[in-house]
């Protein structure tokens, strides 16, 4: 039987504002903590920044032209807080004007707006008051998502509060890797949890203004997987990423609490962060981070093969190789060290894993969704290759293997009985991609950064065709 999907299933693509917008500094836009970490010596590979980036700001009309041409049923986009509320202050209308312009488009094109509050780029004027660290940002960040509801809420029904707190949170603030760069434990744990109470209280504010739109978060999840599961120490380190990763975003979010073995973990580590942590989450606080979601995001892109020991062969590094000191975005993985095992692999480092997405979506609907009523969309999931231009036209075999692969991994969660409801591929278009700068291409549809011209890839032909059929068994390409 062909694997063809429910017909109420969405298939879209996503991007993010910092990597695609550029006209950083237009229409009353001011710096957010990207532009700022950009500039610091060693922070981001050939210290490149997202000034101009892909442009889309300026071509976002023939973007979704692009987006019609590929099929997709919804795009999922992020709105700038530095360009809507410029500084953590006002209202600035010419920032919220583009994207109503942009949401007027997509429904023009019948694709449906998708719309994330936050994907990591803060005004920098609000970090140099503490940013996520700081209690006040909480109310910030409502204040700014009220402002775009008032906007847009006639006409976009999905609100996603947050993309990936693990990345705004640790890989930010305990890691250094991201912006703003900081590497303190406890600086990270504090950053979850503002990050999460914003998110209960968004949920809570825009929802009594309108019953009708849905609301959610997207987290990045993984499978943390011990090498040999007869092994204690294995056990164990899987247990810790699985814990620092997933957990402590999974387990106040649906139920009400942070794991307290990643909270003994870290106690071992550094009990001062800890002690820090605690006297911060005030009474109240797990009661509106677990407001009833509508969806769950969940972006998925490689799992973790881990041990307790020191492996034979180690798994090669997937980070930046920035020269800006970093340290682990994890606070507490002593003893933990990542192995190979011969998969595939992107130009990440990262591996490729269609079974893992299925395992992953089938264990979040198990241990969480189910029992909350919340069903779930991959609203990220893609990779990078070192593509090619060749007479006009990208043939990314590699690309067209992972889309088709991940695309039936969906499925078989389907099948399995997990409430999937919707795949968006990472990226629609070439962009800036963080530390990377513009090293690594993710996109279906190809960008030239010097003309902006672009081209859609075989992938995005693939993909095209895959929506076309409605089918993970879609002729190939």
């Amino acid at each position: 039987m062909p694997r063809t999907f429910p017909s109420d299933f969405l298939f879209g693509a996503a991007t993010a504002a910092y990597q695609i917008e550029g006209a950083a500094f237009e229409d009353g836009r001011t710096a957010s903590i990207w532009d700022h970490f950009s500039r610091l010596p060693g922070a981001v590979i050939n210290a490149d920044n997202g000034d101009v980036a892909t442009d889309h700001y300026h071509r976002y009309a023939e973007d979704v032209q692009v987006m019609k041409q590929l099929g997709l049923q919804t795009y999922r986009f992020s709105t700038s807080w530095s360009r809507v509320r410029p500084d953590g202050g006002p209202v600035n209308q010419k920032g919220i004007d583009f994207y109503s312009r942009l949401v007027d488009e997509l429904l023009g094109a019948g694709i449906l707006p998708w719309l994330t509050l936050h994907h990591w780029d803060m005004p920098q004027a609000l970090e140099e008051k503490g940013g996520w660290t700081s209690r006040d940002t909480v109310d910030r960040f409502v204040e700014y998502a009220l402002s775009v509801h008032d906007a847009l809420g006639d006409r976009v029904t999905k609100w996603t509060t947050h993309n990936e707190p693990w990345c705004s949170s640790f890989l930010s603030y305990t890691g250094g890797e991201h912006a703003p760069g900081r590497q303190s434990i406890l600086d990270g744990m504090l950053a979850s949890h503002h990050l999460l109470l914003s998110h209960g209280r968004t949920v809570q504010e825009l929802r009594a203004r309108d019953e009708s739109l849905d609301f959610g978060i997207t987290l990045n999840l993984t499978n943390g997987e011990p090498v040999d599961p007869e092994d204690p120490a294995d056990v164990n380190a899987a247990r810790k990423v699985d814990g620092q990763f997933n957990r402590w975003f999974l387990e106040p979010i649906f139920h009400g609490q942070y794991p307290a073995d990643v909270i003994e973990d870290i106690r071992g580590v550094d009990s001062a962060a800890v002690d820090g942590f605690l006297a911060a989450v005030q009474p109240g606080d797990l009661d509106v981070v677990s407001t009833q979601l509508d969806f769950l995001g969940v972006n998925y892109y490689h799992g973790e093969f881990v041990t307790g020991s020191v492996p034979e062969n180690p798994a090669p590094k997937g980070e930046a190789p920035s020269s800006r000191p970093k340290r682990s975005p994890f606070p507490a993985m002593e003893g933990v060290h990542w192995a190979e095992r011969g998969y595939k692999r992107t130009n990440m480092n990262w591996e490729v894993d269609f079974p893992g997405l299925t395992h992953l979506l089938n264990r979040v609907w198990d241990d969480y969704a189910q029992s909350a009523g919340v069903p779930l969309y991959v609203t990220e999931n893609g990779a990078s290759y070192t593509d090619e231009l060749v007479d006009g036209a990208v043939h990314d075999s590699e690309r067209v293997e992972f889309v088709r692969g991940h695309v039936a991994a969906v499925h078989d969660a389907i099948e399995a009985g997990t409430d999937v409801r919707g795949y968006f591929y990472w990226s629609l278009l070439d962009n800036y991609e963080w530390a990377w700068g513009y090293a690594k291409r993710f996109g279906i549809v190809r960008v030239d950064y010097d003309t902006q011209v672009r081209t859609i890839k075989d992938s995005g032909k693939e993909y095209a065709r895959i929506i076309a059929a409605r089918s993970a068994d879609a002729p190939a390409v």
